[in-house]
């Protein structure tokens, strides 16, 4: 058998590798589809020059305008500002709400000497409270869990009085609660009603 005779093995086609944008995760061909086309444009500038000579460059602009009317220009401009201005108010409006949050620990009293700590408002903060809740109950060697309250809301549920040691990991940043500040953080006591006699 010569070595004419034996198939050729075919060659492996490679996968594309995708270049994706860190601001708006889209391709950098479609970032002017996106809210933030300003950020979008400085990070592509910065990361890859040559790219964004070839989609943004005074030519790249001019082929692609070339096409529309006046009036198309100026709409298209006038289109493209308003959505930068309505995704910078939206982020804006995002950090007011979450910096006017407040997370509320509160110290529950369920029989005489047992307490629970219930702490409210951090999913606020963008923190997974299933993660936290297990932080929680590894670092006090307690029952911990995600609840809804009486509002409806959920909030992490921690067996006993822990109420000051939350506080603590909450200032020191540990785990999951990394990113909360401690200027929101209230600690109420709820003390069990006496039943009437």
């Amino acid at each position: 058998m010569s070595s004419s005779d034996q198939l050729q093995e075919p060659q492996a086609i490679r996968p594309l590798e995708v270049l994706y944008c860190q601001i708006c995760t889209f391709p950098p061909e479609y970032c002017e589809f996106g809210s933030s086309l300003t950020r979008c444009k400085e990070w592509l500038q910065e990361a890859h020059p040559q790219l964004f000579d070839k989609y943004y460059s005074d030519e790249a602009l001019q082929s692609k305008i070339g096409t529309l009317s006046l009036e198309a220009q100026a709409k298209l401009e006038k289109d493209t500002a308003k959505k930068e201005a309505k995704a910078e108010a939206k982020a804006d409006a995002a950090l007011k709400k979450k910096m006017a949050s407040q997370i509320s620990i509160k110290r529950i009293e369920r029989n005489k000497r047992k307490h629970v700590t219930a702490i409210h408002g951090l999913e606020a903060f963008d923190i997974d409270l299933k993660k936290a809740a297990k932080f929680l109950a590894q670092k006090f060697a307690t029952g911990a869990s995600v609840t809804k309250n009486a509002q409806g809301q959920d909030e992490i549920v921690v067996q006993g009085d822990v109420s000051d040691d939350v506080l603590e990991l909450i200032e020191g940043g540990a785990g999951p609660l990394k990113g909360v500040p401690v200027d929101n953080v209230v600690i109420v006591e709820e003390k069990k009603k006496k039943a009437a006699e």
